[in-house]
């Protein structure tokens, strides 16, 4: 099928996956600069030379390359993150760094040069490290105004620049990574629940007055929220297994409810209440949430099931938990692999909300091989992703003609970057290969993937090559 005219097709990264460069010109430490290991670890006191995001693919030093590589596969649209500590070291400081502020009015100068439109992501997992320990995190309420206050800073800085906006990259992460997420220094053991959710309750209030600061500012631009979208099938047609169903997939709709419709949903008392939960909120807070979104973006990787039966062990590879699908492969990674579940969510969403969506990010980590073809060129032949990509986006065509207004679709990774969950790099998810390894071998040059020129082709033909 082709699709609509203005879809806006491109690919995703977040800074500090690319960037590296982790104390150039000024920046600050971010909570990813002592999480050489991923996700599930405890950050180290100071940086360490094992984390590879300190120099990640030096994104930093490349992006001109980089991006005329994007422009090359015919790139709409390519979305990336702000450095919070790029912009404010420590984070709590009243004047920015004008180094880090230069240095994203050149990357979207080089954007527009090529007529890519920036997609800004304004928190991507990373909190600058002062607010981490010194405040911890979004427990604290001040963060409000210290996020506010960076966020009116880059708006008036791009105007003019930046059409697109997303506030808090999954948002819906924070349960099961508080401090990437929500820069919470406090280990997740030692976090009660009644924490956790005050410091979800600043976020969210945080987001909704920095979409009203964007819709002052840049009346022209459209702002959204952006949740880590993760279908929830019943294990069985057992109602019990129904209603575990429903009652995960609220805890995760239980974000963007409130971006999208502007209050606290009514299952939320009694989510509250049975957890033992009191939340502050103030008089100004239930104004300030009010602010809601312009469209719903997420990230689509995995649907997952849920069971009533204890017995019945959640996966380990599913960010969120779950029970795995019997009926679905899994990447080597673990992450079971179901493009109809992308068209169910795609539908789902737009059902609940009646906004248009963004897939901001959806892709395939998998160890690629680097091979020389006999005319001398060195590339991947990962006919394995793009089989992948190609399933997914057809669904996303099916989701297209069930009348779902879908802005458009960012690939996760398009140059291969630092993996989030595992901070490795052999988990590749680009169209580029960056010769860079895990031992910190490497020449950091770049090297078109086969997926390369079957994206470009998908872009051209503006998804009439899909098959």
């Amino acid at each position: 099928m082709q699709f609509p005219k203005d879809f806006l097709w491109g690919g995703a990264i977040a800074a500090n996956q690319i960037e590296g460069a982790y104390n150039s010109d000024g920046k600050g430490l971010s909570v990813q600069d002592v999480t050489p290991r991923g996700w599930r670890e405890r950050p180290t006191e100071t940086p360490t030379s094992d984390n590879m995001k300190l120099e990640a693919i030096d994104f930093y030093h490349r992006y001109k390359e980089d991006i005329r590589l994007f422009a090359e596969m015919g790139f709409k649209v390519f979305r990336l993150s702000i450095a919070w500590s790029r912009i404010f070291p420590n984070g709590d400081e009243q004047t920015p760094n004008e180094a880090g502020l230069a240095f994203y009015d050149d990357l979207f100068d080089e954007c527009h040069k090529y007529g890519i439109e920036p997609l800004v992501t304004l928190s991507h997992y990373e909190t600058p490290l002062h607010l981490s320990k010194e405040y911890d995190g979004w427990r604290n309420r001040e963060l409000i105004g210290f996020f506010e206050h960076y966020a009116r800073t880059v708006f008036l800085r791009y105007k003019g620049k930046v059409k697109y906006w997303l506030t808090f990259n999954e948002i819906n992460s924070i349960a099961h990574t508080p401090l990437l997420s929500g820069g919470i220094y406090t280990p997740k053991d030692e976090l009660t629940e009644q924490d956790l959710y005050q410091a979800i309750h600043h976020e969210l209030v945080a987001s909704a007055r920095v979409v009203k600061a964007c819709h002052d500012i840049l009346p022209d631009a459209q702002i959204g929220c952006m949740i880590l979208g993760m279908p929830v099938y019943p294990l069985t047609p057992q109602p019990e297994d129904v209603m575990k169903a429903l009652q995960t997939e609220r805890e995760n709709y239980y974000f963007s409810d409130i971006q999208v419709r502007g209050y606290y949903p009514s299952y939320s008392k009694r989510l509250l209440k049975e957890k033992g939960i009191e939340l502050v909120i103030t008089p100004e807070d239930i104004g300030d949430l009010m602010h809601t979104v312009d469209f719903v973006s997420f990230s689509y990787y995995m649907s997952t099931c849920e069971s009533s039966n204890p017995e019945h062990k959640g996966g380990e590879g599913n960010i969120i938990g779950g029970v795995p699908n019997p009926y679905l492969e899994a990447s080597e990674w673990g992450w079971q692999i179901d493009p109809v579940g992308l068209r169910f969510y795609l539908n789902t969403l737009y059902d609940r909300y009646q906004k248009p969506v963004f897939i901001v990010e959806n892709g395939l980590g998998a160890v690629d091989e680097l091979i020389t073809l006999p005319d001398g060129t060195k590339t991947v032949l990962d006919d394995y992703r793009i089989a992948y990509l190609n399933d997914h986006l057809v669904q996303v065509g099916e989701a297209i003609k069930d009348g779902v207004p879908i802005m458009g679709y960012t690939a996760w990774g398009c140059i291969d970057l630092v993996s989030f969950t595992t901070a490795e790099l052999k988990k590749r998810y680009g169209f580029i290969y960056v010769d860079r390894h895990d031992d910190g071998s490497g020449t950091f040059k770049r090297f078109k993937k086969k997926s390369f020129s079957w994206y470009k082709e998908v872009i051209a033909s503006n998804g009439t090559s899909l098959k």
